[in-house]
This record gives structure tokens, C-alpha cells and sequence, in this order.
């Protein structure tokens, strides 16, 4: 298999926070690919690369097995896709655009959370150095406070007063035909310099995701605690999981049960959650055997420390030839990040989100030689660079949806990325009559 880095297994265990601060201090362009706090399943990936292309032309369509317990990533690219590259390429009218960013990984340490295992890949001629890298002891990193002394209050992209009436422009579109469900963004901003792995280490801390992660490439950092896998390929099979539907958690436990089942029940919710499930069924066909595609869960609710999420899972077998490049061109943007039809539903986002998205409702992870790939949506996170950093936040609208009850959301989803920054919301979206 060309360009598939060597591996071994260390005889002990290393503690990811540790190892990846004593990395990202001496190495420009990191990436930590992050299960969660306290993991118990699942893969991390910790490493450093040099930047490069897209990884377009990889085949994703391989049936073969390999080792089944060596990592699912052996080698290949990190990066993250930029949402308005994405809609360009599908025809939408977009802002400027951040564009892709890529790594092509030269040496990675991956965590196999569930048998306690650390795994070291490079290329042959350097894993001996690597390893001893790894495996030496290091003293184990000073602790970041989970929570910052909050100084400053966020930039809004729109005050909730204007974001209702923008909601309320999604249902008249909905009411004339023009799409049936839009998914409508906004954005916050904290002016000036920040620790951006301080802030990740808060925000891991405070809302642990199977898809966190934090991706540096030139100078750029993307900080994300995402609970939501976009793309999955292996051994053939692509499989996305689409989240709709977004309940806050209460410190009660009956209050927490209540909202997680109500969230179950909801019609509007459960509306939401199932056209994203047939618009990806869509697009999974273009890219799939006929005959192959499978809604394989449907409305089940993940909790996570932050909030209740109502999650589907759809998968397909690839057609034989399927490139990343053709499954990113039927599949990207996300059909949770863009509503449906999808074309019709970025044209009038474009018109009344009033800026770009940039990397948030993106997506980022890996891209393996093999063909295998791990995407996550770019959500619940936090993009910085040298004078600011954002924080998007959104919802999909239907002709369901209660303006009031849509704030009160794009709230709850922006708190924590905003707390791990040092910053509140703004103004009314703090309100507690939203909350």
C-alpha cells in the first residue's frame, strides 16, 4: 500500500493532554484527533505532518480487510474542508472563501481507548526515533483551568431581535415552496489574542465529544468538542450520522430525563431530523451501489454533557471507483448544515446569513491511503487566528419552528465554546428569558 506508515505497539500508556502539549510547543502544524476525556472506546489521534494538496483522488471503495486491531488511520492526510468551498463546488453563491487545509501526516500516535493500547506510525526509517519520543517519560502538563475568568463579551453577527425575523424569512421560504427546511447560522466573535490550546483544553474538558479534536495549519487553529460524525468509510462502506434536534441538560435528573424524552417525542424535531435522513439517503445514492442504502438507526437520543442531541445513522456500500473527490461532491456540505433541497436552500442562505460561515459547518479529521476516512462536522467549536476568534452556532428551521425557541437554541449550542474563551454571549442572547 503506498505511503502507509509503519507502526508499533509501546509496551505502555501515554496520556494524550501530555504528549500532545509537549508536541504542539515545538511543531507549527499539530492535530490532535480527540475521543474525549476519560475515553473508554473509540481511537485518538495525536501528530504533526507538512502541509499539502487534497487527498482527491483516494479510493474509497476497497473491500479489503486488514489487521483488525491495528488503527483505523495507518497514514495518510488531516485537514478540515471549508463550508464555503464546499457550496461553491455545489453551485451556491458563497463569500470568500478560508478554503481546505490539509496535513499529510508523517508521525502519528493513536490511542486504542478500549484495549488501553498506544500505537506509534512513521515512516520506517524514523519510527525508532519516534517511538523513543513517545515512550520517554515527560512530566505530566501544567493544569489548565476548567473554567477561564470570563472578560469580555462576544460580537454578534445578529442580535436575537434580527435573528427571529430571519427565521421567520426561513418559513415564508418554506410556505412558497422554495425549500422545506433551511438551516440558518450565525456567528460571535472575541476580538483579540487567544490561547487557543489553553482554550481547547477548557473546552474538551467542559463538553468531552467522540469527535473533538483540535487542528493547527499555518497558523490557523480549529478547536472542536463535535458530537456529530459526518463521513465514515471502511472496508467499503460510507455511513454518515446526521444530528436534528438539540435539547439542553438540566443539573436535575428528572428535569435531564424529561427534556431527553420530550426530545424523542417532538414531531417538529423528529421532522427536522428525518428530511436530513432522506436528503443524505440522496446523496449517498449518487456515490453508492443501488440497492445498497440503509437507514440504520433513526431517531435515537445521544446525551452529552451540554445537551441532548437527536441522531440518525444512513449508510451505503460504495460504487466500485468512488473517489473522495466524487464522495465530497455528493455528499459536502452536510445536509444538516445546509437544509433541503440543498442548492435552493445555500442560495437563500447566502442571502440572509449576511457573512461566510468559514470553517465552521465545515467538516475535519482524516483521510487515510487505504481509503478509509473519519469526518466530523465542524460544530460546538471555536476557530482562531491572530486577532480573533469565532464561534458559529445555528439551527434548522422548519415550519414548525418557534423563533423564540430557535434563539434559545443557537444559545445553548455557543455557551460552552464561548465560556472555554474567556467570553459570554452578548447582550439579549445571555437573556435568561431565552433559556
Amino acid at each position: 500500500m503506498p505511503d502507509r506508515l509503519s507502526s508499533r505497539v509501546l509496551s505502555g500508556w501515554t496520556d494524550p493532554s501530555a504528549l500532545f502539549m509537549a508536541l504542539e510547543s515545538v511543531s507549527p502544524d499539530v492535530f490532535w484527533l480527540d475521543a474525549g476525556t476519560a475515553a473508554r472506546e473509540g481511537w485518538s489521534f495525536i501528530g504533526t505532518g507538512e502541509r499539502a494538496g487534497d487527498p482527491d483522488a483516494v479510493r474509497i471503495d476497497s473491500v479489503t480487510g486488514g489487521d483488525a486491531d491495528a488503527p483505523p488511520f495507518l497514514g495518510g492526510w488531516v485537514g478540515w474542508c471549508d463550508y464555503e468551498s464546499g457550496a461553491a463546488a455545489a453551485g451556491a453563491p458563497t463569500s470568500a472563501s478560508v478554503g481546505r487545509s490539509w496535513l499529510r501526516a508523517r508521525r502519528v500516535v493513536a490511542f486504542d481507548h478500549a484495549a488501553d493500547r498506544v500505537w506509534v506510525l512513521a515512516e520506517e526509517s524514523d519510527l525508532d526515533e519516534w517511538a523513543a519520543l513517545v515512550a520517554e517519560p515527560r512530566a505530566v502538563a501544567s493544569a489548565v483551568p476548567v473554567s477561564a475568568d470570563v472578560a469580555i463579551s462576544a460580537l454578534a453577527r445578529h442580535e436575537p431581535a434580527e435573528y427571529m425575523q430571519l427565521i421567520e424569512r426561513c418559513r415564508e421560504l418554506i410556505r412558497a415552496g422554495i425549500a422545506y427546511q433551511l438551516c440558518l447560522t450565525t456567528r460571535f466573535t472575541v476580538p483579540g489574542q487567544h490561547d487557543a490550546v489553553a482554550a481547547y483544553l477548557r473546552l474538551r474538558a467542559a463538553t468531552p465529544a467522540h469527535h473533538g479534536g483540535f487542528v493547527r495549519i499555518g497558523g490557523r487553529a480549529l478547536l472542536s468538542a463535535s458530537p456529530e460524525q459526518f463521513l465514515h468509510a471502511a472496508g467499503g462502506v460510507i455511513r454518515t450520522r446526521p444530528i436534528k434536534g438539540t435539547r439542553p441538560r438540566s443539573a436535575d435528573a428528572a428535569e435531564d430525563a424529561a427534556l431527553a424524552a420530550e426530545l424523542a417525542v417532538n414531531a417538529k424535531e423528529r421532522a427536522e431530523n428525518v428530511m436530513i435522513v432522506d436528503l443524505m439517503r440522496n446523496d449517498l445514492s449518487r456515490v453508492c451501489e443501488p440497492g445498497s442504502i440503509r437507514v440504520d438507526a433513526l431517531w435515537q437520543v445521544e446525551s452529552y454533557p451540554a445537551v441532548h442531541q437527536l441522531v440518525s445513522t444512513v449508510s451505503g456500500k460504495a460504487a466500485s471507483g468512488t473517489t473522495v473527490a466524487a464522495l465530497l461532491e455528493a455528499t459536502f456540505p452536510a445536509g444538516s448544515m445546509t437544509g433541503a433541497p440543498k442548492l435552493s436552500a445555500m442560495t437563500r442562505l447566502h442571502e440572509l446569513e449576511g457573512g461566510p460561515r468559514g470553517i465552521y459547518a465545515g467538516c475535519f479529521g482524516y483521510v487515510g491511503v487505504d481509503g478509509a476516512l473519519d469526518l466530523a462536522m465542524v460544530i460546538r467549536s471555536i476557530v482562531i487566528e491572530q486577532t480573533a476568534a469565532v464561534v458559529g452556532a445555528g439551527g434548522g428551521i422548519t415550519w414548525g419552528s418557534v423563533p423564540a425557541a430557535e434563539v434559545a437554541e443557537v444559545a445553548t449550542k455557543a455557551r460552552a465554546p464561548l465560556a472555554a474563551l474567556g467570553a459570554v454571549l452578548p447582550g439579549h442572547w445571555g437573556s435568561d428569558i431565552l433559556n
